[in-house]
């Protein structure tokens, strides 16, 4: 055998062996479900298996159990800018007899917009019957920090996260301003009686004080809500969500500017709650989140996942009796920014990858696990 053939021979193995390290980790083995989605952003699983996918652009597709997408019709325009596009996809709690998905989106132009939410039936490839049942008040003239992510909670009525508007900050301190909030309404759009701030005017608000949330999650066990959000510079929180309470940006942050400056030259102050976790200060730019429920992993039951952009990979949070016990960095063999993940209620883990490649990856017991 040449030197040439052997030093062929040797990189070719090394890369079989790189390939399947990829696809491979403690316990876990990841699939492709898709790929080439054009920044994906949020997927949820219907019941015949398939998946809905929004893809920031201004996409919704349906990806079937072969990985074969196509496009669903009948979305609605968006503002596509900045951070702004196509956010969350949700299927109603009552799905099966109903049919009802939500999708949350930036809504407007660069003069005027917000994020918005849609009620649509969802009929084999388009949405039908479909009706914008929240937009955000006031709207504004950046094409940053959108929120956007979307949770139904066990009374069905929908959380709905925004963001800051980032040069309107201080208005997160605002509960007459819906930006910077956590907002709850009826699953029709309707205001509940028992929201927080209904005697105040404040209608749709649960919570304030928030920069840019992109990570809203239900424990399925002791039905508390889970936050993240992102931190300027570092200041990356997580929290558990409680009606009515003040969470305190930009009035106290362990985070700074991009610029280096000061946002705020305190991390606590009477009235505001501290976060249960802080990443810093190099931020991991949390994203989507999901609490594991399933069976398939039980190591990982009760667990918190976040993905991370920065850091490109998903942080394992353990946690025991509402307190973060440990962490852990999963799937960093992917080298890539994760921007969602989620617990769908079929015992398996998924993840999107970001970008204009994105792909919908099945986290499944490794072989030969149950």
């Amino acid at each position: 055998m040449t030197h040439s053939r052997l030093l062929r021979d040797t990189v070719l193995v090394l890369c079989l062996l790189l390939s399947a390290g990829l696809a491979r980790g403690d316990g876990y083995e990841l699939d492709i479900v898709a790929e080439s989605l054009d920044e994906p952003w949020s997927v949820a699983l219907l019941p015949d298996g398939s998946f809905l996918v929004t893809l920031r652009p201004g996409r919704l597709v349906r990806i079937d159990g072969d990985g074969h997408q196509r496009d669903v019709s009948g979305v609605p325009d968006t503002y596509y800018a900045g951070q702004g596009g196509f956010f969350d996809i949700v299927l109603h709690p009552d799905y099966a007899s109903n049919q009802s998905v939500y999708l949350s989106y930036a809504h407007g132009t660069s003069k005027g917009n917000g994020t918005a939410v849609m009620r649509a039936r969802f009929d084999v490839s388009m949405l039908v019957d479909a009706e914008q049942i929240l937009l955000t008040e006031p709207l504004k003239d950046t094409p940053q920090h959108y929120g956007g992510r979307l949770l139904f909670l066990p009374d069905g009525t929908l959380l709905v996260s925004t963001g800051d508007g980032f040069d309107y900050r201080e208005a997160a301190q605002d509960i007459h301003s819906e930006l910077g909030k956590v907002l709850r309404i009826s699953d029709d759009g309707s205001v509940p009686a028992d929201n927080p701030f209904v005697a105040d005017g404040a209608n749709r608000v649960w919570t304030y004080g928030h920069r840019n949330i992109q990570g809203l999650a239900l424990d399925g066990d002791s039905g508390r809500v889970w936050m993240h959000e992102h931190g300027p510079r570092g200041g990356d929180e997580l929290n558990l969500l409680e009606p009515g309470t003040n969470y305190g940006w930009p009035a106290i942050t362990y985070g700074v500017d991009y610029s280096g400056a000061h946002v705020s030259p305190f991390t606590e102050a009477d009235g505001m709650a501290q976060p249960l976790k802080v990443w810093g200060p190099t931020s991991i730019a949390p994203s989507g989140m999901a609490w594991y429920g399933g069976e398939r992993f039980p190591d990982w039951r009760g667990d918190l996942f976040v993905g991370a952009l920065v850091s490109r990979e998903v942080r394992r949070l353990e946690v025991v009796n509402g307190e973060v016990t440990d962490e852990e960095a999963l799937f960093t063999e992917l080298g890539e920014r994760i921007r969602d993940v989620r617990d769908l209620g079929d015992g398996f883990l998924y993840l999107l990858t970001d970008g204009p490649e994105g792909r919908l990856i099945r986290v499944r017991p490794a072989t030969g696990k149950p």
